[in-house]
């Protein structure tokens, strides 16, 4: 059952008032995510607003009420409104007069309904009034959103042919979403996947990384890869790989480790690093990002073994994603600070060793039986390093 917006918690913000006041009631509805996200119950960050004025229009009368407004899509009709809690993105309405697959031309309009309908899904199309928070509903969306249904607006293959990363948004909120599969919207979907080697490849990346971020993609993911979608921008997540993201989700769960979108991106992977570099190269993932890809790709049977080890030497990050990839256990290294080498160079040349390349050789023999008994104190510190010198000699 669908809640009554005005239980949401964002519609009694207090710059949504001034925004409303500064633009009019008559001018104004509130769209989109935060619109269903409210009727669900479902924490709301940002808020979209819909507006008959044109964005200059919009940007003066702003001004007029003391509101900083920033030009974010100013070509597409869209000024951020710049409130104290939180920045609303006012979009002029719009009608499409021209699309391609990537990208739309699009006109200005006056009519709701029109602006309605270039929208993706029948639960995005839900406009509320700012101040009654009467919902209007033009093509069903109220319904498909009490039944979890994630339904195109108009015809499927129309609707993708508008724009094809529709593909992935429709398999991002059929899973975040959907509990009943639209069979028209699937078809479409498998029918058209070929389109979506047209986009760039920074558009797939985000869509693939917010679908992998969800709670659990696993069931979606493998319709993608029977249905032929998976294929056309992950190759290389054959059905092993997909297997290994449905244990991986279950050991986030059980181990209570928070899911993430590149971790999971790389179970879709064969563990091995120049896949993982050629992935990371392909959806142009930033060098934060790869370096993650990569490290999970190098992962071995033995990073068990010492779990805390492991998160020295390579970080708990990289230490977390490797173990739950490999079946092991992140418990061990969840909240675990990673404790500083104490010894220093300085302190075994105080005990009669030259400056050198000698020095280093014994700070690393010493670390190396210190990460291996466990991080002990500086007292067994002191006892590895008397170890150290007598073995190396005078």
């Amino acid at each position: 059952m669908l809640r009554d917006l005005s239980q949401a918690d964002w519609t009694r913000r207090e710059g949504l008032v001034l925004l409303t006041a500064a633009l009019g009631s008559e001018n104004i509805r509130w769209v989109g995510g935060a619109v269903r996200d409210g009727l669900l119950g479902v924490a709301v960050a940002d808020v979209d607003c819909a507006c008959r004025l044109m964005p200059a229009e919009v940007i003066a009368a702003c001004g007029r009420a003391g509101i900083r407004t920033v030009p974010t899509g100013i070509d597409h009709g869209t000024v951020t409104a710049i409130l104290k809690d939180g920045p609303v993105e006012v979009t002029t309405l719009r009608r499409d007069v021209a699309t391609d697959g990537r990208r739309a031309t699009i006109a200005f309009a006056q009519d709701w309904a029109e602006d309605a309908a270039r929208r993706d899904f029948t639960i995005n199309a839900l406009y509320a009034h700012p101040e009654t928070l009467e919902i209007a509903d033009w093509f069903g969306g109220l319904e498909d959103l009490a039944a979890r249904r994630v339904r195109f607006i108009g015809e499927a293959r129309q609707r993708i042919a508008e724009d094809h990363l529709r593909i992935l948004r429709y398999y991002r909120f059929q899973t975040r979403f959907g509990a009943e599969l639209d069979p028209e919207a699937e078809d479409a979907c498998a029918g058209l996947a070929h389109t979506l080697k047209g986009l760039s490849r920074e558009r797939i990346a985000a869509e693939l990384l917010a679908l992998l971020a969800l709670p659990d993609p696993h069931p979606t993911i493998a319709r993608m890869r029977a249905r032929g979608v998976l294929p056309v921008i992950l190759p290389e997540a054959c059905p092993p790989q997909v297997a290994a993201l449905a244990r991986l989700v279950t050991a986030e769960a059980e181990q209570g480790i928070a899911p993430d979108p590149v971790r999971r991106l790389a179970a879709l992977l064969p563990p091995l690093p120049d896949i993982a570099e050629t992935v990371a190269a392909r959806l142009r993932l930033s060098k934060a990002q790869r370096a993650r890809l990569v490290a999970a790709a190098e992962r071995t049977a033995q990073d068990a073994a010492d779990p805390r080890a492991l998160a020295y030497r390579l970080t708990p990050p990289v230490a977390t994603d490797r173990l739950l990839l490999g079946g092991g256990d992140a418990g061990a290294i969840a909240g675990w600070s990673v404790p500083v080498f104490p010894l220093k160079g300085g302190a075994i040349v105080a005990r009669g060793v030259t400056a050198g390349p000698h020095v280093a050789r014994i700070l690393q023999t010493v670390e190396a039986r210190w990460v291996a008994e466990g991080f002990p104190d500086a007292a067994r510190i002191d006892a590895l390093l008397a170890e150290a010198l007598a073995q190396a000699g005078p």
